[in-house]
């Protein structure tokens, strides 16, 4: 299904660039009864793919293990417009493929990859972190099928 209000698309540079710096984002999957979850999560985009990591089991890797295909949004910046009975945002809507990160030099790379992007000031903090957390942790990444980004009322 195509975008109904394409007045309102993104150029899909700057859509990326939305899904770049954000800092956290909405992770849907489907469970086997069919029964939608969504779940708020951080994560990083690093070549066309987005990373985002959780413990070692749970909901989440159970939706994924049946069915691969998921659907992340982020929402960027927003603004009621009362007087418009409307909101100004931007939005981007990623459709793609989940799967675990299994090599360790990959993994390492995305965790390292967080603590450059959430705790900048504490890198050496952060590699102590990961070198303790890293066997407790899962990092999945989901390959990019497409995504659509979408704003009302902020220019470029």
């Amino acid at each position: 299904m195509g975008m109904r209000r394409k007045d309102r698309k993104m150029e899909q540079g700057e859509a990326y660039e939305l899904l770049f710096q954000s800092n956290y984002g909405i992770l849907a999957t489907v469970d086997c009864d069919g029964q939608p979850y969504a779940i708020p999560l951080n994560y990083v985009v690093s070549d066309n793919t987005i990373y985002f990591h959780c413990a070692l089991d749970g909901h989440k890797l159970e939706n994924i293990a049946l069915n691969s295909k998921v659907c992340f949004t982020v929402v960027g910046r927003t603004n009621i417009v009362p007087e418009q009975f409307s909101t100004d945002y931007e939005s981007v809507v990623v459709f793609g493929t989940v799967s675990r990160v299994e090599e360790k030099g990959e993994k390492g790379k995305v965790l390292k990859g967080f603590v450059q992007k959430y705790s900048i000031n504490f890198v050496p903090e952060g590699d102590v972190y990961i070198e303790k957390a890293k066997d407790q942790t899962v990092v999945c990444k989901i390959t990019i099928d497409n995504y659509t980004g979408k704003k009302r009322g902020y220019k470029v």
